[in-house]
């Protein structure tokens, strides 16, 4: 068993990954073997991830707040807290916060040595934005 205290840091999310100010916590990288990860992310209102894809698959849980996700071709889908969403190995997708409320989700990845955690593409436009259906 190994214990490790709460001296997570947050670290704003980078510009080339993100549009709008998102804000990260890793919660958990698990030595070799395990190949899982997990990130509790902040998306203030209007904040999104650029599209990107995983190599090995992603589930994201939604614990606070409002968002939306789009896979590649999709409508952008409404998510609230409780929802998991699985995007599929190499699935083009993009997440993040809907326009007026912040959302808050624990993103879980995995890699090995032969596949990166994730590929970012990019950026999600403000017309793909504005897709997104009327949140209350």
């Amino acid at each position: 068993m190994q214990i490790t205290r709460s001296s997570i840091h947050t670290v704003k999310g980078p510009a080339d990954w993100f549009t709008g100010d998102v804000y990260i916590d890793a919660v958990a990288a698990a030595p070799e073997p395990s190949r899982v990860s997990a990130n509790l992310v902040h998306f203030m209102p209007g904040a999104r991830t650029h599209w990107h894809r995983h190599p090995l698959s992603q589930t994201v849980f939604v614990t606070e707040g409002i968002g939306l996700c789009q896979r590649r071709g999709g409508p952008v889908e409404v998510i609230r807290p409780g929802d998991r969403v699985l995007f599929e190995a190499d699935e083009e997708h993009w997440h993040g916060a809907a326009p007026n409320r912040l959302m808050v989700h624990l993103a879980i990845n995995e890699a090995d040595a032969e596949h990166d955690v994730v590929h970012w593409l990019t950026p999600v436009t403000d017309e793909e934005y504005a897709a997104a259906p009327v949140t209350d």
